[in-house]
């Protein structure tokens, strides 16, 4: 057990901010000694790392407190399955973020360096400056596959937000996808309760993206938008990765998986 002022002292993370955190529920401390002294075991200390990575990530508190939730939508069979299972997940989701957000900084940073080089041998710019600045990058193909609106719509949709909306959305897009690494890792079969549970998640999240075919309120469109995307999920590897996990405990299966279960999910629920 780690008393509140040993815990500030390792992590920077002042006594006053680690009370507050206690009050609102977001960090409460294991138990509370003598003198009102605050104690944290090994699971508290978890749990704040896991609350200071996404604070760097730029998650407000209201919505780090939603990513620390147990998964009640869609998860509750991975809940009884263990502390462990559970933060496996969430520390897949923090390590997706981190990567995502390390592999845009490593663009920027070429894209930088090109720059400077150009400007250096009087060469010309070029659209590789803004690699990394450009988060467009799939118009082209949503254009192609569901039309200009759709993608216009999206991007505004994008747009609007602010960067911690943007940063909370990410968070529960990385949950969601380290979630399904974890089903995959537990052998969970594509029509088990726990599959399409995540499935109907999956499918929620798509439906709160305006301008694409998810959104409309169209059954058909939705089951015939589902069936595409089950395509690209397993077809390229843009997307594979989203469920292999890491590569030293990749779960190869993972993609099969998430195309499987929506697909079943389509089967089940929706209109064709």
């Amino acid at each position: 057990m780690w008393t509140i002022q040993e815990v500030a002292r390792a992590t920077g993370v002042s006594s006053r901010t680690l009370r507050h955190y206690d009050a609102i529920g977001l960090l409460p401390a294991t138990e509370t000694g003598p003198g009102g002294i605050r104690r944290y075991d090994d699971a508290a200390l978890v749990r704040l790392q896991r609350i200071l990575l996404l604070r760097d990530l730029g998650l407000g508190l209201a919505a780090i407190g939603d990513a620390l939730a147990d998964p009640g939508d869609g998860t509750s069979r991975a809940a009884g399955a263990g502390a462990d299972a559970r933060e496996a997940v969430h520390l897949r989701a923090h390590l997706e973020l981190l990567e995502l957000e390390r592999d845009a900084l490593d663009r920027r940073i070429a894209a930088v360096r090109r720059t400077i080089t150009a400007r250096k041998d009087g060469t010309a710019m070029t659209k590789d400056m803004f690699d990394g600045f450009d988060h467009a990058q799939y118009e082209e193909e949503v254009t192609r596959r569901w039309g200009r609106d759709a993608y216009e719509r999206s991007a505004a949709w994008w747009s609007a937000k602010t960067p911690q909306e943007q940063r909370d959305v990410q968070a529960l897009a990385a949950e969601l996808n380290a979630a399904w690494v974890e089903a995959a890792r537990q052998g969970e079969a594509p029509d088990g309760e726990l599959a399409q549970e995540l499935a109907a998640r999956h499918v929620r999240w798509l439906r709160s993206v305006p301008g694409t075919p998810a959104a409309t309120g169209d059954e058909a469109q939705l089951a015939a938008y589902v069936r595409g995307l089950t395509e690209l999920y397993t077809g390229d590897e843009r997307f594979r990765g989203n469920w292999t996990g890491d590569p030293l405990q990749a779960v190869p299966h993972g993609p099969e998986l998430v195309r499987d279960a929506l697909l079943e999910w389509v089967d089940r629920n929706l209109a064709q």
